[in-house]
């Protein structure tokens, strides 16, 4: 069992209800770097629009992230609706391109990851991409994300002899989150990271957002067109409801803003 140290904490900010660590990606990769190196626990996990969503009615989820180590903004839309609330937080840090630093800072530490997750043949392929990009990166091992509930136990199991630095969960939501809350202080490996989706996109199996799509805040858009089918009903109602809770912590908000400024308007009178 690990235990959080000195130096991985970080500030963090009321966005929604939930306290996000205000870090940009040089700050993350330096607290990622910083647990591994001292053998202290971190785990990683990111918030957008559909995961706030889906933690109003998963409470097992929300304790799940909210009892992350590093919680960081993933989705734009979580920064932009800091900004608007008044509790701005200095970047979005995308958790692909945190999986990418991360296996960067991997190949230099000589660090080591486990991946599990994806399906088998995704797997490999994106092992096989890992290897041509980073050939020093030492792979201590992997495993496909289609096993049942009752095996839990024992991938977990194999995840801990694996002797892995690092941890990349290639498994949706709310799966991801249900293993890591479960399992992993006891996994043995300092840094866990669910990174969803993003072994497919490795493996080519799927493409990730041009960048001036990224800064538009419109990455959902450019995966809807990709999986349309798949994917229309979940974002339209995750985007309306992640709208209305943004709308509504809003006006929530304005009694004490006006409050706080009539305050600060009396004191500044002569």
């Amino acid at each position: 069992m690990f235990e959080s140290g000195p130096g991985i904490a970080a500030p963090r900010t009321d966005v929604l209800g939930y306290a996000v660590d205000a870090v940009d990606m040089d700050e993350a990769v330096a607290r990622i770097d910083a647990a591994i190196a001292t053998r202290r626990f971190l785990r990683h996990a990111d918030l957008n629009g559909a995961i706030i969503v889906a933690m109003e009615d998963d409470a097992e989820m929300r304790e799940s992230i909210t009892g992350a180590g590093l919680l960081v903004a993933d989705g734009q839309s979580v920064v932009w609706a800091a900004q608007l609330l008044g509790r701005p937080l200095p970047a979005r840090v995308a958790g692909i391109d945190l999986m990418h630093r991360t296996i960067a800072l991997a190949e230099r530490r000589g660090y080591s990851i486990y991946i599990l997750g994806a399906r088998q043949a995704v797997l490999e392929r994106a092992i096989e991409r890992l290897r041509e990009a980073h050939p020093a990166l030492r792979i201590a091992g992997s495993r496909n994300g289609y096993f049942d509930d009752a095996d839990d136990a024992e991938v977990a199991g194999e995840i801990r002899r694996s002797g892995a630095d690092i941890l990349f969960v290639a498994m949706g939501s709310p799966r991801k989150e249900y293993f890591l809350g479960r399992y992993g202080p006891g996994l043995g490996v300092p840094y866990v990271m669910g990174v969803g989706g993003a072994i497919d996109v490795v493996a080519g199996l799927t493409r990730r957002a041009p960048r001036w799509i990224q800064r538009l805040g419109l990455e959902w858009a450019f995966r809807l067109a990709q999986e349309p089918r798949r994917l229309f009903r979940r974002y339209l109602v995750t985007n309306v409801r992640f709208v209305g809770l943004v709308v509504r912590e809003a006006v929530r908000r304005r009694p004490e803003r006006s409050g706080a400024a009539a305050v600060e308007h009396v004191r500044e009178r002569p």
